[in-house]
């Protein structure tokens, strides 16, 4: 009885303060309103456009964005003076330059002039590794169809001169080199190619320092870092520069080698997946293995599409043009028909913190 009576107590008491409580005015409520302008009270409350999906890649490979803040990506997207919606980079990876018959990752002769006439012709031009970073984070403008055209492995000066020197002449295109630094480089080649990167008609990129490396997600900590820093420390020394992007060699890689090379500055990362073009804020992957191309590694697990960017074959490539061309014409067509709800959410949700969006007179 004794028990009953405390609790009726108690149960009177919280009446009593619920009472009390409900008399007072909410100040979160009463505040929040007042500090509504009368326009953000009519406004609908802003989306975002989804990104631009493309039925010309494989069911199988995802676009992902990579951009964490959507008024940063808006700024950069839309600034006129950046790069325009649609702005599409084809990469393609190749090793040696033959005639007639040749290994799988290298190119025919024939097939080389034939490609580099096909990109040239559509418009593509090519750009370096610097150009394509800028590009990926902040959209900085470069041609609205550009190729990387990257070649792993070390070759001599004459190589270079005779297969690649009329493009370079001519259109200005630069090769990058995914350079393998290994100890036994001898010094005449490396006289070279450091001759080679001053000229800029090769822009040298990391490749590792042995050539038979293949990462996992089970690599060691001392073949991750002979690999990685062993690259750092021979540029420094040879090419006086500082690597931003790493070719993973032999196109393996794994989510302990990725955070790794974050951990040591690269910026960029290229693998041997030959899933598409890329865009600003937009890099085809897979988050699980396609028994129809049992060679792809999948790069969701990594969730660092920069470190994990696509590229193409010489091959492929020839056949993808005018599909890359169509996805960077149809990216462009879809900016623009969501121009308008992206220009609103921006000015809803973003304009007090980041300013208006830029403009040409500004």
């Amino acid at each position: 009885m004794k028990n009953y009576k405390i609790f009726l107590s108690i149960v009177n008491i919280l009446l009593f303060a619920g009472i009390l409580v409900a008399c007072v005015p909410s100040a979160t409520a009463t505040n929040t309103t007042a500090e509504l302008t009368d326009t953000e009270q009519i406004q609908p409350l802003a989306t975002l456009p989804a990104a631009y999906q493309s039925a010309h890649l494989n069911p199988l490979d995802t676009p992902r964005t990579y951009m964490q803040d959507a008024c940063k990506y808006l700024r950069y997207k839309w600034n006129p003076w950046n790069s325009e919606p649609g702005t599409v980079v084809m990469v393609i990876m190749f090793t040696d330059v033959y005639r007639g018959s040749g290994s799988a990752t290298g190119v025919e002769i024939n097939d080389l002039k034939d490609m580099m006439k096909q990109l040239k012709v559509q418009g593509f031009q090519a750009i370096n590794t610097k150009q394509l970073l800028g590009f990926m984070e902040r959209n900085v403008k470069i041609p609205p169809r550009s190729v990387l055209l990257v070649r792993d492995g070390n070759y001599p000066f004459e190589d270079y001169n005779k297969y690649f020197s009329d493009y370079w002449k001519q259109w200005k295109w630069p090769i990058v080199n995914g350079w393998i630094s290994r100890e036994d480089v001898p010094e005449k080649l490396w006289n070279e190619n450091i001759a080679l990167e001053y000229n800029g008609f090769v822009d040298h990129q990391a490749q590792g320092v042995q050539a038979d490396t293949n990462f996992s997600n089970d690599s060691s900590k001392v073949i991750i870092t002979r690999e990685l820093g062993g690259s750092l420390d021979a540029f420094s020394r040879r090419f006086a520069k500082t690597p931003i992007a790493f070719i993973w060699p032999n196109g393996g890689f794994g989510m302990r080698p990725v955070e790794a090379a974050r951990m040591l500055n690269y910026q960029l990362g290229f693998t041997s997946n030959a899933r598409g073009p890329v865009m600003y804020n937009w890099v085809p992957q897979a988050d699980k293995i396609d028994s129809l191309r049992p060679a792809y590694i999948p790069e969701g697990p990594t969730n660092d599409p920069l470190m994990t960017l696509p590229r193409y074959l010489p091959r492929q490539a020839i056949d993808a043009i005018d599909t890359v061309r169509i996805i960077g014409n149809d990216a462009k067509a879809y900016a623009e028909a969501n121009k308008a709800a992206e220009f609103k959410y921006y000015k809803i949700i973003c304009e007090s913190t980041y300013g208006p969006m830029p403009s040409p007179s500004k």
